[in-house]
């Protein structure tokens, strides 16, 4: 072989080797970035063609792709919609718009994600039609019609997890919608109901399970607050704070009031239990401003607070005040008002924390990817997102929480011969404005299987005189009753 030869051969080679190694690199590591990238138009064309993938919960396709004779070739359906609409969102390649898990999975709905490369070839291969993955979540799909259920017409959103694992078992909106009419290949007529989504007041486009437009957590945030008081080890359970009927906030012309309008129980003092088992806000505001705005804050982080999540779904992030708060607003903050806000992702963390022995799983409501072929292609393991407090702390905040059910503010949560553990909220919007109303807890409480949070806005139809216990806390029972079978 002469010299010249040899250079050009060594040349193609390089040139060989180059393009081997770009193309592999864009088919294998830059696929998924490249496949949601907007300016992609080639793969909006391409994801025509594709069957995609289904979306499964507790063993039933909840969203699947049927074949169509327009431009688009397949039209995708969702069962029982409106239950759903949170959780799986909609496709539509009409618009190039989508949502929910059709939008946070969709590389994999869609046959482009990296980890479906080998896949794609073998498909190319043997002359199979492209399609994509199947997506397999973690929600329970009695634990989602009991929600879907017992919330009913209300306004406002509730979600189940595991508090082991961070699994989410549940998660419903209302007012909710139809996915499938958005889902629909006639532009005008999505548009048309896009809009009239859009201008709904009741925003029933919104994920009030995760995010939206966030509610104070009222009383439910006295388990945060009671949480960090006992990790301080200068306070258990059995800790007295003075007893008035009448509170005035520090440097402040206002006053709080116990819900009862009277004094926490019988006596000058009342202990930290009996506070949160009768639901005081005198006391916790008392409290708060003893532990002082970072202590909460801290505790509050801790149970992840300031932080949003991806599940993968984002939520928006639940808020303690990064400021500093003076006296009154840590006051207030003491019983879930001021300005903290949370989701109900957020405060079930708080009791899944709890329940969990003090550690706080990262939520998730995704298992496994299976392929056309049936073949495992990718799961999902739970992670913990950190140590809220130690196992003995949640030991005694978990007896309260079940003195808080049994015997106390949240007596509508009980489920016959089952342990309990719960605490109610019912949170001020503003002199003339409904209640928002809450209840989180867990159950059983010798062996946390489902943590709950449920939020109804709009004081439930009954503006300020609703009450978490009396709206709230069924709800959530049916749920937990859901989830245990019973």
């Amino acid at each position: 072989m002469t010299k010249e030869l040899r250079r050009l051969s060594i040349l193609m080679l390089v040139m060989f080797l180059a393009l081997f190694g770009a193309t592999s690199w864009i088919q294998a590591v830059q696929a998924e970035a490249l496949s949601v990238n907007s300016a992609n138009k080639r793969a909006l064309y391409d994801s025509y063609e594709v069957q995609r993938g289904s979306i499964i919960a507790s063993g039933s396709a909840i969203a699947t792709s049927v074949p169509t004779t327009d431009l688009y070739s397949w039209q995708r359906v969702y069962t029982d919609p409106d239950m759903w609409a949170p959780v799986t969102g909609y496709f539509n390649p009409v618009l190039g718009s989508r949502t929910g898990i059709e939008q946070a999975m969709n590389p994999v709905l869609s046959g482009t994600g990296g980890s479906q490369f080998f896949s794609r070839i073998e498909r190319i291969v043997s002359g199979q039609p492209p399609r994509g993955s199947n997506v397999v979540l973690s929600l329970d799909a009695a634990a989602q019609r009991a929600a879907y259920e017992a919330l009913g017409d209300l306004q406002g959103g509730v979600i189940a997890i595991e508090p082991s694992t961070g699994r989410i078992l549940a998660m419903v909106t209302s007012p909710s919608f139809d996915t499938n009419l958005l889902a629909s290949h006639n532009p005008n007529d999505v548009n048309a109901v896009y809009d009239q989504l859009e201008a709904d007041p009741g925003k029933p486009l919104s994920n009030r399970a995760i995010a939206g437009d966030l509610n104070p957590p009222g009383s439910t945030f006295k388990l945060v607050v009671a949480s960090a008081a006992l990790a301080s080890g200068d306070y258990t359970p059995q800790s007295t704070l003075p007893n008035p009927a009448v509170y005035q906030l520090p440097q402040s012309s206002n006053r709080v009031f116990n819900a009862s309008g009277g004094t926490c129980g019988p006596g000058e003092t009342v202990t930290i239990a009996d506070a949160l088992r009768l639901s005081c806000n005198i006391p916790f505001a008392e409290l708060a401003v003893e532990l002082g705005d970072e202590a909460i804050r801290e505790e509050a982080d801790k149970y992840g607070f300031n932080q949003s999540f991806t599940m993968p779904l984002t939520s928006t992030a639940s808020g303690y005040p990064r400021t500093i708060l003076d006296d009154a607003q840590t006051a207030l903050s003491g019983f879930g008002q001021g300005q903290v806000t949370a989701t109900p992702l957020q405060m079930a963390m708080v009791s899944a924390g709890i329940a969990n022995e003090g550690i706080v799983m990262n939520p998730m409501m995704v298992d496994q990817v299976i392929g056309p072929d049936l073949l495992v292609q990718q799961t999902f393991d739970p992670t913990e997102f950190g140590r809220a407090i130690d196992d003995d702390i949640a030991a005694e905040l978990v007896a309260m929480m079940v003195a808080n059910v049994s015997d106390g503010a949240a007596s509508g949560a009980r489920i016959d011969g089952v342990d309990v553990a719960g605490k109610t909220g019912t949170a001020e919007n503003g002199d003339d404005q409904p209640y928002s109303l809450w209840f989180t807890g867990f159950a059983p409480a010798d062996d946390p299987q489902v943590a709950v949070a449920v939020v109804v806005e709009d004081g439930g139809g009954r503006g300020q005189s609703g009450s978490g216990n009396a709206i709230a806390a069924p709800i959530a029972k049916k749920v937990m009753e859901a989830v245990l079978g019973r």
